[in-house]
């Protein structure tokens, strides 16, 4: 056999082994850990929460890392954050650093904190949507609620009109790292204390090994979402938001006298 038909034989080796596990996670789902479970049954109901408003001209911005930035995608802004703003027809702010986390720098820029310190106070958003983050799953669970308690501090004092919504970190690749569903559950608790709304893709399973290879570009894009699975995860975003939204009922005023008239 010569090197380049063996060379060929064992590329396709690796990928029938790597289709076997991604079918395999998908019977056995180990994301849905009972960690994981316990902190989806101990969420803030949706009465501790306020429905969002937002208006149809909403400003909105959105912050968060590498996928907020809208890297893999055949442009940064084919990126679900900009997505989002087509979708909804809202005035969308992206604000996506590379690498960053609420304890970690990244490449374009600082720390969550340290980035906040620095928005524009005069943007008088409507909605506030911070995302992430996965790269704070490596630098253990000391000191990291502390970072998120500064990071969300200085989101409210500089945006007090606001409403926030948290998008907890989505899984980049199977199984789900430890840290990535602490730092879901250490978030899913600080929102709570705010009475903000959480959303979680990790339990919410945005991500499954079933869809994995449609979302995720392992390749090039390093474990980012590809260009379609940006489009699909700002679909998930906007259903998401729209189960947290206050609906009106459109019917008669409610102090409208509906007695039937008897001739």
């Amino acid at each position: 056999m010569t090197s380049e038909r063996r060379a060929r034989t064992w590329g396709l080796a690796v990928v029938a082994t790597g289709v076997a596990a991604i079918v395999a996670l998908s019977a056995w789902q180990p994301w849905r850990t009972a960690a994981t479970l316990d902190a989806a049954s101990g969420a803030a109901s949706a009465s501790d929460v306020e429905p969002l408003s937002v208006p149809a001209d909403a400003r909105v911005l959105v912050f968060g890392d590498s996928w907020t930035y809208g890297a893999a995608a055949n442009r940064p802004t084919e990126g679900y954050a900009y997505r989002l703003g087509e979708l909804e027809g809202w005035d969308v702010t992206v604000d996506g650093v590379r690498g960053s986390g609420y304890m970690r720098a990244g490449i374009d820029g600082p720390d969550f904190a340290t980035r906040a310190e620095y928005l524009d106070p005069d943007a008088d958003y409507d909605l506030v949507i911070i995302q992430g983050s996965i790269n704070d799953r490596l630098q253990g669970a000391f000191g990291y609620r502390d970072a998120v308690d500064v990071a969300w501090d200085r989101f409210e004092r500089t945006y007090p009109r606001a409403q926030f919504v948290i998008l907890g970190p989505t899984p980049h690749a199977f199984p789900v790292h430890e840290g990535t569903g602490r730092i879901d559950r250490d978030l899913q608790a600080e929102a709570a204390e705010r009475h903000w709304w959480y959303i979680s893709p990790l339990q919410e399973q945005w991500i499954t090994p079933a869809n994995y290879l449609d979302v995720i570009d392992p390749g090039a894009g390093r474990w980012h979402p590809s260009t379609e699975g940006h489009r699909y995860l700002a679909e998930r975003l906007v259903a998401a938001l729209a189960e947290r939204t206050a609906t009106t009922d459109a019917g008669a005023p409610a102090d409208e006298d509906l007695t039937p008239v008897v001739p």
